[in-house]
């Protein structure tokens, strides 16, 4: 199993090219189900859950064509995917594929819009917390499915097609909007999706069917309003860059120190997170090619953040920003709202040296003067990242174990990082 090796101690200078958004790019490739036209995905990241999701797509007759790197392209733009879903060969999708992304779990949905039936396995993915599918199966009852669980299953029918419908949310939910989106896009009528997720990903999505001829209106805000189509065409549509990734390198730099552009970051998708490292002492300047992070000479300020719902600071940086702050000048409080048992890296950070405390959803970070390099573990996407965070500005050396979770959710981390000076390797076997 391949590990990351990495020397710490060096600031990092350069620019490091943003990939296509995970969280967005997932969906927008279930979505091309809705169609039996091909849709064309740009900027899609080359990662283990996107080609893990090729697979499972290809299970149900799903063709999917990628195209690597033309002459003059830049050595980090994403792939180009043509999707055609003319064929649905088959509506169940098994546990031993949706066992491994929970994400996969969202087939569900055009499966039920466009062929009234699917039998689709109970997920499973990073562990963190039960995150359970019942407000994704309470949206399609709305709509009219009739749904039960079988031995693991959930098998859902629509005989008669899904109908338009009031869909209210008792608290946001990602996953739940993207499905109800995708199921009231073929629905008969019109459906309103109250309190539903602003994710920008969730905005990305409703741009994507729109240009399929679905007709959305209210993506980005909580009232999303949905006028069912009998079909949907083909088309063509770019990945929005990746705002965990910016976050992440942003604080990697703010560890470090040094000066890095993060190219094709768009600072609105984080603004939330760019503000809490203005607050810790990082430089943060816009620019026409993204952001441009640094920090040169100035301490870690400490800051105190709750995770909330966008626009609010990220759940899925909050593990790097803990990272952060073991070296801040001070105490900082992390207070996790949205996932229970995302604390899992506090352990591993604390074989650093980090002093952690928690107490219920709260951590508590003093901030200490130096970290000294360990072996460590990742155990779920986001924390392993946290901890290539805290290496790159420990003493000695850094062995990260199970990195199959960052090859989940970032594109050549370690060419990106070394690029601007880290000495961080992989070492295969």
């Amino acid at each position: 199993m391949d590990r990351i090796r990495i020397i710490g101690g060096n600031k990092l200078h350069g620019t490091i090219p943003i990939s296509g958004a995970k969280n967005a790019a997932l969906p927008l490739m279930i979505a091309a189900m809705l169609s039996d036209e091909t849709l064309i995905l740009d900027n899609v990241p080359r990662l283990a859950d996107v080609a893990l999701l090729q697979r499972i797509l290809g299970n149900h007759g799903v063709d999917i064509m990628a195209v690597g790197k033309r002459p003059g392209d830049h050595e980090y733009q994403g792939q180009t995917l043509h999707i055609s879903a003319k064929n649905i060969i088959d509506t169940t999708a098994p546990y031993d594929l949706v066992s491994k992304m929970r994400a996969s779990f969202w087939v569900i949905a055009p499966l039920l819009a466009r062929m009234h039936e699917a039998k689709v396995s109970l997920p499973g993915g990073c562990a963190i917390g039960t995150r359970p599918v019942d407000l994704l199966i309470m949206a399609l009852e709305k709509l009219g499915a009739e749904l039960s669980i079988d031995a693991g299953y959930v098998v859902a029918k629509a005989p008669g097609g899904l109908k338009g419908a009031t869909i209210e949310f008792p608290k946001v939910t990602v996953s739940g909007t993207h499905v109800a989106l995708m199921a009231a896009a073929l629905a008969k009528g019109t459906t309103i999706i109250a309190n539903a997720a602003c994710e920008p990903e969730i905005t990305d999505v409703a741009d994507c069917l729109n240009k399929m001829g679905a007709k959305i209106t209210g993506a980005g805000t909580p009232r999303i309003m949905i006028e069912g189509v009998s079909k949907l065409h083909g088309a063509r549509h770019t990945v929005l860059p990746d705002r965990i990734e910016t976050g992440t390198y942003a604080m990697a730099v703010a560890m470090t120190g040094g000066e890095v552009q993060l190219s094709g970051a768009r600072p609105e998708l984080l603004q939330s997170a760019l503000d809490v490292l203005t607050q810790a002492g990082v430089t943060i300047t816009v620019n026409n090619d993204g952001i441009k992070v640094a920090r040169n000479g100035a301490g870690i300020s400490p800051v105190t953040v709750t995770t909330a719902p966008f626009p609010g600071f990220p759940t899925d940086l909050q593990a790097q920003l803990m990272a952060l702050m073991t070296r801040a000048k001070g105490a900082s409080h992390i207070t996790e709202t949205i996932f229970e048992n995302r604390f899992m890296h506090v352990q591993e950070l604390a074989r650093f040296g980090a002093r952690i405390q928690l107490d219920g959803e709260t951590a508590t970070i003093d901030g200490v003067a130096k970290l000294r390099g360990a072996p460590v573990m990742a155990t779920d996407l986001r924390a392993s990242v946290s901890l290539v965070i805290a290496a790159l500005a420990a003493e000695g050396e850094t062995m990260v174990n199970r990195i199959y979770h960052l090859d989940r959710g970032f594109e050549r981390l370690e060419e990106k990082l070394s690029a601007c000076g880290a000495t961080i390797e992989r070492i295969s076997g």
